[in-house]
């Protein structure tokens, strides 16, 4: 069973299922997983019949600890330490930051079809729904503390009080301290060394903390969250789940001071970017809206479903890692095109769709598309129709105008050069003219062998330039290196059938004359 379809299938009763974002900056395409993941679960719930809700909260009370390079550091620098929801705004299509940066976010939502209801911390604090949870955890401060130390081993001091004030002199939340509450007020001070990031004022006083003029520290404003929303299921990140980690903190926090249990929880691994690790504060990896318009919507859900959730992805918008993703996806539509059966290896591509149903179409591979692209006056949509074993119906015709688009975006802004086709189709590659005797005879008994050949399309082809290796002795690297310097001045490049029957069969056989010419005087190879 699908490991979401298990999760439905064990779950009694209304569910409510809870995601959440800080929107520290752009955010990257790795919390994407966490997103889809919740996703898919609603739907396999809503799937097996179960009543369900999909929440998704911003966490914008938490602090600008780290201004993004991509941003002005002059301007943003003084908010270091604000609310996020009291940082300005980086354009002028958002009253503040944190609705700047998840309203990017939230785009990537609707194209990849996901709906939850959303929710911002600042309105739960302001409304003074949470009230009643900061009298109860501020009251209960000494059991809070006990959860921190038998769990993480941190050690509070005995005045130690989980609530964060926004400091009333400078602004800032990461600084401020509270050591003392009366039932209606807390004692806070705006402390210089509280973080390394930034220094507090040393501003201190009384304060309420009701109706937005603190937050709760997150391990614990955790479980409000829960309570006040109901919460049944909230899966976490590798890194809040470890043993001892923020999971279980918040866990413990939930038993010991508010008796209740917490939500179904399991982790799920991180999406790494060639094995770093990704961050919206510190700009590392793609940003979500950058790969959203690289991929199609099904093909990005594709890429945080084939995978367990507890594996991690290791992906990179390189040649290969693109291709593979789209080679895997086509390989899945093929087999419920022949069998329409939902079976377990199926499930990733139907919960992969934006809608209730897989619909099929003629898959067209993406690697090819990247090379037609590339060929001097090629009409790409007429070779692709010439190279499609059937007629093209609509949804086709828009599945390859989709991914037509993929690939030249992907030529664009992600190829680097060795992977950019460049035919040399006016002159001989200058390359081409220190071949040895192996490699002219080799180029001398091809030519030969592609004359003869009946069809001139890709799989003929590629079996002759593998057939004319055997036939002559040769050794594939070094006959495939010349070709490749023959027509491209590059030791490397597509699949070498591929790119011949892109070409002219006259002018391919004339390039290898040419090029046997030009290195005439060899000394010839006998066969």
């Amino acid at each position: 069973m699908f490991w979401a379809d298990k999760i439905a299938a064990d779950a009694v009763g209304y569910q409510v299922v809870n995601d959440s974002k800080t929107p520290s900056g752009r955010v990257h395409v790795g919390s994407l997983r966490g997103v889809v993941i919740h996703d898919v679960i609603y739907r396999a719930l809503k799937h097996a019949g179960k009543p369900v809700k999909f929440l998704y909260g911003v966490d914008d009370y938490d602090a600008l600890d780290t201004v993004p390079k991509y941003l002005d550091q002059e301007k943003f620098s003084p908010y270091l330490g604000f609310p996020l929801c009291n940082v300005p705004s980086p354009g002028d299509n958002a009253s503040d930051y944190a609705k700047y940066f998840i309203g990017e976010f939230f785009e990537v939502f609707e194209y990849l079809g996901i709906k939850p209801e959303t929710y911002f911390l600042r309105d739960l604090y302001r409304s003074g729904k949470l009230n009643s949870y900061i009298d109860t955890f501020l009251k209960n401060a000494h059991l809070v503390r006990e959860a921190y130390k038998e769990v993480s081993k941190a050690d509070r001091p005995s005045n130690w009080y989980s609530f964060q004030v926004i400091c009333e002199n400078c602004g800032k939340i990461a600084t401020t301290v509270t050591t003392d509450y009366n039932g209606s007020e807390v004692f806070y001070t705006c402390k210089p060394d509280a973080t390394d990031y930034v220094k507090g004022c040393g501003h201190s006083g009384w304060v309420s903390p009701f109706n937005g003029n603190g937050k709760l520290p997150w391990k614990v404003e955790w479980v409000a969250k829960w309570d006040v929303l109901g919460v049944t299921i909230e899966m976490a990140g590798k890194d809040h789940s470890q043993k001892g980690g923020s999971r279980d903190v918040a866990n413990a926090i939930s038993r010991k001071v508010l008796q209740k249990q917490p939500p179904f929880h399991s982790p799920y691994e991180f999406i790494l970017v060639n094995g770093t690790k990704m961050s919206s504060s510190k700009g590392v990896g793609s940003s979500a809206e950058e790969i959203a318009a690289l991929l199609p919507p099904e093909l990005l859900r594709f890429l945080m479903l084939r995978t367990q959730p507890r594996t991690v992805i290791n992906f990179a918008p390189n040649y290969e890692t693109t291709t593979r993703l789209f080679r895997d996806y086509d390989t899945l539509i093929n087999k419920y095109s022949k069998s329409p059966e939902l079976t377990e290896e199926l499930m990733p591509l139907f919960y992969a769709q934006l809608g209730d149903e897989v619909k099929t179409f003629q898959p067209f591979d993406f690697s090819t598309l990247i090379s037609l692209l590339q060929v001097p006056r090629l009409n790409i949509q007429d070779e692709v129709v010439q190279r499609s074993p059937q007629p093209l119906n609509e949804y086709d015709q828009q599945i390859i105008n989709q991914r037509i688009a993929a690939a030249q975006l992907w030529l664009q802004d992600y190829a680097d050069e060795e992977e950019k086709l460049v035919l040399y189709l006016e002159q001989v590659p200058d390359k081409a003219n220190d071949f040895n005797a192996e490699q002219v005879a080799y180029l001398q008994k091809l030519m030969e062998n592609l004359q003869n050949i009946p069809n001139w399309e890709a799989e003929e082809l590629q079996t002759i330039i593998f057939s004319t290796t055997k036939e002559l002795g040769i050794q594939q690297p070094i006959a495939f290196k010349a070709l490749y310097l023959s027509f491209l001045n590059k030791e490397r490049g597509p699949k070498a059938g591929g790119l011949l029957s892109y070409l002219e069969k006259s002018f391919v056989i004339s390039r290898l004359q040419d090029i046997v010419a030009l290195n005439a005087g060899k000394e010839k190879l006998e066969v």
